[in-house]
């Protein structure tokens, strides 16, 4: 079955988790993928910090890909932590494709219209 041009279709795999869940499957994959070591290794969630949250920060994202699922035929192949565990698995074996965009990257948080450009909306036209 083919999508229609100009419709929008929600992909996801039906297994939501909370941010920190994600997070913690990340940790979790790359304790298994590339141990620590030293002579007293942790695992990786001992290392996650909290930090305040952001104005409008969500706890979790939810897709809901019914229209996917009816009108493309579609089905998530993989399961979240098989998913989780070759996104990791890739990011560990490709670490010269990523490394230098990582490099250039200054914290900023991107998608932020430049405070210059962006104002409040007038009194008059409410």
């Amino acid at each position: 079955t083919r999508g229609v041009p100009g419709e929008t279709y929600a992909i996801g795999g039906r297994a939501e988790r909370t941010n920190l869940a994600v997070v913690h499957a990340i940790c979790d994959a790359l304790d298994r993928l590339r141990p620590s070591s030293g002579p007293a290794p942790r695992p990786r969630r001992d290392l996650v910090a909290f930090v305040p949250d952001r104005p409008g920060h969500d706890r979790r994202y939810a897709i809901d890909p019914t229209k996917a699922e009816r009108e493309l035929g579609w089905r998530a192949s993989v399961t979240f932590e098989e998913g989780i565990e070759r996104t990791v698995a890739w990011y560990l074996a490709n670490e010269a494709w990523w490394r230098p965009l990582r490099d250039r990257y200054d914290g900023q948080r991107l998608g932020l219209l430049p405070t210059s450009t962006h104002s409040a909306p007038s009194q008059e036209a409410a």
